[in-house]
């Protein structure tokens, strides 16, 4: 394994709640109405120190998308998804884009969301972005 080079990032930070490897920024954030299967999700313009996982089609609440789960690169935690394709033309703006879960990352004063034990039905995204 090589060394492994992670980008410190400044200002209001959303980190990963198990290792604290920056992730994004505040300004960074286009929408906080996403939703995944353990709750709030925010949909970030740009994230970095994460790894990309095998891209896939999933049916989300808002149509299919190919998405590819993102990791952590600090401690390889899944700690979200980026969207490659939206096949919905309204969907088009996600493309390029990756979704942080709240409960797998910290916020930018340290606070951390808890899992949502309530059942949630039908694929993970957004309400109304």
């Amino acid at each position: 394994m090589g060394r492994l080079f992670v980008v410190s990032l400044e200002g209001k930070i959303y980190s990963c709640k198990h290792c604290r490897t920056h992730l994004a920024l505040c300004e960074d954030i286009v929408s906080k109405s996403f939703h995944s299967r353990h709750g709030k999700a925010y949909l970030f313009n740009k994230v970095v120190n994460v790894s990309m996982g095998v891209k896939e089609d999933r049916m989300m609440m808002t149509g299919l998308h190919t998405v590819a789960d993102i990791f952590c690169v600090g401690c390889g935690s899944i700690v979200g998804w980026k969207y490659e394709h939206a096949h919905e033309k309204n969907q088009k703006y996600k493309e390029g884009k990756s979704v942080l879960e709240r409960y797998k990352v910290s916020g930018p004063d340290g606070s951390n969301y808890w899992v949502n034990h309530e059942p949630h039905v039908g694929g993970s995204d957004a309400d109304d972005a």
